[in-house]
């Protein structure tokens, strides 16, 4: 059984959390543990008695985020038109990421915890919106992952935070999962 916590041991512990999340948000994964101890009016050390790395303190504020997108997963495929829903998904995902670097580079870092149990909701979401023929036949989850990843990289890398811009590259990226005239596609 673990001892518990002092309560002030407690209240460091979720400082140091929230300035995590919010120093993780704003700049990103590559951020400092100077930054984030900073943020949370607490020594290195403080964070370091409870994450002995900062890879241990992204994937334990990671974690949260990818608990929020897979109840956002598991609502779209709730939804009666799954295409619509997935069309929904991906722009709301790329609109969340302009505003929230922790959790666009959570998905695209190797580094990070995967998000596995999101993926297999996407996958069945994926699944569900071929169906409808709007989908290219053959797009899968890691087809899904690499043009969204590929484009919050880039955007990333450029600095742009705009949310109409990253709006617009979901729509491209839906654009680029629509079925091709079957003669083209034949040939790619």
């Amino acid at each position: 059984m673990r001892p518990r916590q002092r309560a002030d041991a407690r209240r460091n512990h979720d400082k140091v959390v929230a300035a995590a999340h919010e120093v993780f948000s704003e700049h990103g994964l590559h951020a400092s543990m100077t930054q984030v101890a900073e943020r949370a009016g607490v020594t290195k050390a403080t964070i370091y008695r409870n994450y002995p790395t900062k890879e241990a303190l992204i994937n334990a504020v990671t974690r949260h985020q990818f608990h929020l997108l897979e109840s956002r997963t598991r609502a779209a495929l709730s939804e009666p038109d799954a295409y619509e829903a997935f069309a929904a998904y991906i722009i709301d995902l790329f609109e969340w990421m302009a505003g929230d670097r922790l959790l666009a580079d959570a998905l695209s870092e190797a580094t990070v915890v995967g998000p596995a149990p999101v993926i297999e909701l996407i996958s069945q979401l994926i699944e569900a919106a071929k169906k409808s023929g709007k989908l290219r036949p053959d797009t899968s989850a890691v087809d899904v992952r690499v043009l969204v990843c590929g484009a919050v990289l880039q955007l990333n890398r450029l600095g742009n935070r705009e949310p109409g811009v990253w709006r617009r590259y979901g729509e491209m990226t839906l654009a680029a999962l629509r079925p091709w005239p079957e003669a083209r596609m034949a040939s790619a």
